[in-house]
């Protein structure tokens, strides 16, 4: 079987780009396929009723470039012509999009689908190794970011093609290893039954790991907010630094796991809300020592290397090098793209 190119030649620019998760939405503008990426700003999706609002209020009321194409990214699943956010209140209608905003055609992806696309180009500040390992140039890439849930995407390169792979693999079985894990495992509360990598490794998920230790240890913790939780390790409180090693330990695991999945030799990469507040533990020789304990397999592991995202939108830049250089990648839209026409289809050509 042979891969073919993507068929879509790019963009009509300018191109709004926006990242739209639980919480906030990000915003920035491509002008033209050599422009850098502009960046608006971000904004809190409860303040605006829906996503025109709030692209109006934060963009077009401050500039006069008015976007022909806009290219989302959105967490939740892409279907139909009414797209419901997960974690928020808007539903996101792209043919409303096209009339309110004057576009002519609207482009929805998943929003670690945009992380993904963001992977071959990070590099220096960008990014910061944690561990050992070598990354090779056209290595399979993955990207695994904990937040508001637990999100996570493969960028897997063939035929000259960069291919993004979204998923639900958040919601894998996370199991207990260590006898420390055997003991707190049952006091996590459990979502119809079992225990999926979201439970634990996320925001809501590091609150119900401090409650599960915290009840294993005979006692309670108040914690209202994840940061509660790394600010009372940060003072030595000992319910809460055992919390951040289970987790840190929970989240080598799980990012080893998609390692194995993807033989991801181009490197695994930590994005999301929670990561960069706490690479002092994932800093910790207990992350790689996780990571790479997957016998028989463990001297694979050890040379697949682990970065923490710095760059501070990598969706944005995600979704804008794929407007820019759309034969670059090979991303489905067929039920993914809206036009003036209405229907989905390939997307418009160039001017």
């Amino acid at each position: 079987m042979t891969l073919s190119p993507p068929s879509l030649r790019g963009f009509r620019f300018p191109v709004l780009v926006a990242d739209i998760g639980g919480t906030n939405a990000r915003f920035a503008m491509v002008t033209d396929t050599h422009a850098a990426t502009r960046v608006y700003g971000s904004v809190p999706t409860a303040g605006f009723p829906g996503l025109a609002e709030a692209a109006i209020a934060t963009v077009l009321d401050h500039t006069s470039v008015m976007p022909r194409t806009a290219v989302l990214a959105v967490a939740g699943p892409v279907t139909g012509d009414r797209i419901p956010m997960t974690n928020a209140d808007w539903v996101i209608e792209p043919l409303e999009l096209i009339r309110r905003l004057g576009l002519e055609s609207v482009v929805v992806l998943n929003d670690f689908e945009a992380q993904a696309l963001a992977l071959p180009g990070l590099e220096g500040d960008d990014v910061r190794q944690i561990g050992g390992g070598t990354a090779q140039a056209n290595g399979a890439k993955v990207v695994l970011g904990p937040g508001t849930g637990l999100g996570a995407a493969a960028m897997i390169h063939t035929a000259g093609t960069w291919i993004p792979i979204p998923g639900e693999g958040g919601h894998m079985e996370l199991g207990p290893v260590s006898e420390t894990d055997y003991r707190v495992w049952p006091h996590i509360e459990r979502q119809e039954g079992r225990i999926g990598a979201e439970r634990i490794i996320s925001g809501s998920g590091l609150l119900r790991l401090s409650r599960a230790v915290a009840a294993e240890a005979g006692t309670e913790r108040a914690f209202e907010r994840p940061r509660d939780v790394t600010e009372a390790a940060d003072a030595g409180d000992e319910i809460a630094l055992r919390t951040m090693d289970i987790f840190v330990r929970a989240l080598g695991r799980v990012a080893g796991d998609f390692a194995l999945t993807f033989l991801a030799r181009g490197g695994v990469f930590l994005g999301g809300g929670i990561p960069g507040r706490i690479d002092t533990y994932l800093a910790h020789p207990a992350f790689r020592a996780s990571f790479e304990a997957k016998a028989p397999h463990s001297a694979l592991l050890a040379t697949i290397p682990t970065f923490l995202i710095r760059h501070s939108n990598p969706a944005l830049e995600g979704l804008a090098s794929f407007a820019r250089t759309p034969t670059l990648f090979a991303v489905e839209l067929e039920g993914r793209h809206w036009s003036l026409g209405g229907a989905t289809g390939p997307a418009a050509t160039p001017e």
